[in-house]
């Protein structure tokens, strides 16, 4: 997860809307998070890796209660944030 992005998220919220650009940095960011929890649930369970994907999941269910965010995303996108969301639960249980 980009602290950047995040810290640009909580300021811009306060004051103006976000620009498609800073939209678009955002749902590519998150899908970071998507390619790290699809990796690591396919290789042997550790402490460390059980921590990295838990952070991944609560990134991205963050993210989907963001209007802004949800409303850009595609119906593709949507559907492979929730997969791995599922998946990474299943992974940290």
């Amino acid at each position: 997860m980009d602290l950047n992005i995040l810290k640009m998220e909580n300021k811009s919220e306060s004051k103006k809307p976000l620009t498609p650009e800073q939209i678009q940095k955002s749902i590519s960011a998150s899908f970071d998070s998507v390619d790290l929890i699809n990796k690591k649930i396919i290789e042997t369970k550790t402490e460390e890796k059980v921590k990295n994907v838990d952070r991944n999941v609560k990134h991205l269910n963050y993210m989907l209660g963001k209007e802004w965010f949800l409303g850009a995303l595609s119906q593709q996108q949507k559907s492979d944030i929730d997969s791995a969301i599922s998946n990474g639960i299943i992974y940290c249980s």
